[in-house]
């Protein structure tokens, strides 16, 4: 396993703070060259290796004190590399009265459940609206400022389509501590979501997708790498020989449809948590979620099964998928933290629809 820790300032799982700076450790068997070692090893998320090549080239990395400029460097197991990361640009976020529904909150994290369409933190073409506009005016000043200004308190994010859950830090020492858990991969983070079809380990297609292995109780384990797509980088894509590992296990709840369903309800839980994961993994192994504009393609449910359902699903306007359950230590009291959400009501009328088959 890799060790990457910051210095100076604390990591988030969705990206590098501004001004800080990394230290990393090279890990068992690493790649022939340096870009792809550092890409592998630091924590997931936090930089691309186009970003990395970047540093590289600008004498951001040093070893022992001497900057590294050779992207083919080569590189040895063990070895420590220091990362200077530049400051962004930083902008005037201003708060805004959005409403939030918060499920938690103490003197050092709140809890939120987030709608989907809600973009978590400010980026070009959403500079208003986000999660963290909203924060900045609900908690009035009292938010961790490890993430900056763009992304202050965020440990963590889900995608604008995506609804559910998330924790953010409203002290530095929450910060710290909850970054931890995340880099362990220790927090408990579960999902539903309503795909295409029903995984089932008995189907011999889906035995013979790479990456894909059973175990007891019906789930299904996938096990990839993920890097950016190499034409469309609005996308993710499963790779072996590159990116970073990525591990999604599944099992199916409920199904949809006659003996052989078009659709089912199912659970998603996360070993590593990479930039649209399930969405990805789901895709690669023949089953998609509906509504995904990204990833979902072009499949439709039939009206024959389903009826009005059918006609739901077809036009479900984003990716059903939903952070059900989060459960963490809390980095301050030691507490164990769980906290569930309910369905959204679009998600729930798409299920509702699919029981009723016509």
């Amino acid at each position: 396993m890799s060790s990457a820790q910051p210095f100076d300032d604390d990591e988030a799982e969705d990206g590098a703070a501004p001004g800080a700076g990394l230290a990393v450790v090279i890990a068992a068997d690493p790649p022939d060259r340096l870009d792809k070692a550092l890409a592998r090893d630091v924590p997931e998320g936090m930089l691309s290796r186009s970003r990395l090549a970047r540093l590289i080239a600008e004498g951001a990395v040093t070893r022992d004190g001497v900057p590294v400029t050779g992207l083919k460097a080569r590189v040895a197991e063990g070895e420590t590399y220091m990362i200077a990361l530049e400051a962004p640009e930083e902008i005037d976020v201003t708060p805004e009265a959005i409403p939030l529904v918060v499920v938690h909150e103490d003197a050092d994290l709140i809890v939120i459940e987030k709608p989907a369409g809600m973009v978590v933190h400010p980026a070009p073409g959403s500079w208003s609206g986000t999660l963290v506009n909203a924060l900045l005016h609900h908690c009035a000043g009292s938010l961790s400022g490890v993430g900056g200004a763009k992304r202050p308190g965020i440990v963590h994010r889900i995608d604008k389509d995506t609804s559910g859950l998330l924790v953010v830090a409203k002290s530095d020492r929450a910060h710290q501590g909850l970054a931890a858990q995340f880099a362990a991969h220790s927090l408990e983070r579960r999902y539903l979501a309503v795909v295409h079809g029903a995984p089932n380990a008995a189907d011999p297609r889906l035995r013979g997708v790479k990456g894909v292995s059973f175990e007891p109780a019906g789930v299904i384990r996938v096990a990839t790498n993920l890097a950016r797509h190499r034409t469309d980088r609005q996308r993710q894509a499963v790779v072996w020989d590159e990116g970073r590992r990525a591990v999604t296990r599944a099992r199916v709840l409920e199904t949809f449809g006659s003996a052989a369903p078009e659709a089912a309800l199912i659970e998603c839980w996360l070993e590593t948590g990479r930039t649209h994961q399930i969405r990805v993994h789901m895709t690669h192994i023949g089953h998609g979620l509906i509504g995904d504009p990204v990833y979902g393609g072009n499949r439709k449910l039939s009206p024959k099964v389903f009826g009005e359902g059918a006609a739901i699903a077809n036009a479900f306007p984003r990716q059903a998928l939903h952070a059900a359950t989060l459960g963490f230590t809390h980095p301050v009291t030691g507490a164990e933290m769980r906290f569930e959400a309910p369905l959204p009501a679009d998600m729930a009328a798409l299920i509702e629809g699919l029981r009723t088959q016509a």
